[in-house]
């Protein structure tokens, strides 16, 4: 089943002006789709799940998707978030978050005799499997990504001997390869499609013969959101992007509404974090919502602007997506004969 199904964007004009952002009514225009992608959702309620099954305090090594709301809600339910697996006492129940880990880390759990339920999302442990897959057949792989970004770090661990970090356009002068006929790019799920493309498109300058991944990495909600944001963008004064300043796939939505036309963007966890001034003389203003993002956190962005005039809410769906994963195995409910 497809996961993003191409919808037909509807976005209702300004009376004004042919559809000028100057003047008229006050509107919102609300991103579809927005918020909790396949994985995230998964992860979410892998945690949720281990509660209910074993009860507190279970351990989540990092966070479990980045954001803060989701994060604190799952702490005050006993869940202890820790940074490395020498934290967690021996034999506990510990769940690695939906970005992935390295092999060292399932080791290092092991060692400590950890129970594990990993909630690694589908699409990375896709990521990780090309890694293996081509170090492998000795390739020189070139992962596109941020440095220090947990899922940078869980696919690199994967085959160290063959993975560069290659951060951005910039980076591109500093890679260094073996054999320039076996060279292939992977990327981290949750990158901007057009700065990904643009470092790519640097690579294949310098090693012409580089190879794509045999699948998309970007993740298909990752591309869904910031497809939304660039239909809407040419018509908003504002986009107010609703997430935490550590997903990285939020804090691209406001970079590719910027670049999109919109005349200004900012990144809030919560309502109360919106300036009033940022609605002064602004007619449109666009929301959206990172990929780890609950709808109760749009929801109350939606309800403050109308606190401000801005009754008028439209949606602008560009994708319906239908891609659920399974929870972990441990997790599933038993079958009934």
């Amino acid at each position: 089943m497809s996961s993003a199904v191409p919808l037909t964007v509807g976005i209702t004009r300004s009376a004004d002006a042919g559809g000028s952002r100057a003047g008229g009514a006050k509107r919102v225009l609300l991103a579809e789709p927005r918020g909790y992608c396949a994985g995230v959702d998964r992860a979410v309620e892998t945690v949720e799940k281990a509660l209910e099954k074993h009860g507190a305090p279970i351990y989540v090594r990092k966070e479990i998707v980045h954001n803060r709301h989701v994060v604190e809600t799952l702490s005050d339910r006993g869940v202890v978030f820790v940074d490395e697996t020498d934290e967690v006492p021996e034999g506990a129940l510990l769940v690695f978050s939906a970005h992935g880990v390295s092999p060292m880390v399932h080791e290092s759990a092991a060692q400590r005799q950890l129970r594990t339920i990993d909630a690694t999302c589908p699409l990375v442990t896709k990521v990780h499997q090309e890694a293996k897959r081509f170090a492998r057949d000795d390739y020189d792989i070139l992962l596109i990504g941020h440095e220090g970004h947990e899922e940078v770090e869980g696919t690199a661990g994967e085959a160290p001997d063959h993975v560069q970090l290659v951060d951005g356009p910039d980076s591109v002068d500093a890679v260094e390869v073996r054999d320039e006929s076996k060279v292939i790019w992977l990327s981290q799920t949750t990158l901007s499609v057009d700065e990904t493309m643009q470092t790519v498109s640097r690579l294949r300058e310098r090693f012409p013969a580089l190879q794509d991944p045999p699948s998309d990495d970007i993740c298909y909600a990752t591309q869904n959101r910031q497809v939304a944001v660039k239909a809407m963008a040419p018509e908003c004064d504002l986009v107010i992007v609703v997430g935490s300043r550590n997903s990285s796939n939020s804090v691209r939505l406001v970079e590719v509404a910027l670049g999109a036309g919109a005349r200004a963007s900012h990144l809030v966890d919560y309502a109360r974090e919106v300036d009033p001034a940022w609605l002064e003389g602004v007619q449109t203003v666009g929301i959206t919502s990172g990929a780890s993002v609950p709808e109760i956190l749009v929801t109350g962005v939606i309800d403050l602007l109308a606190e401000h005039g801005f009754h008028d809410v439209q949606p602008v769906t560009t994708a319906n997506e239908t891609l659920v994963f399974a929870l972990p195995r441990e997790l599933r409910a038993a079958r009934t004969s």
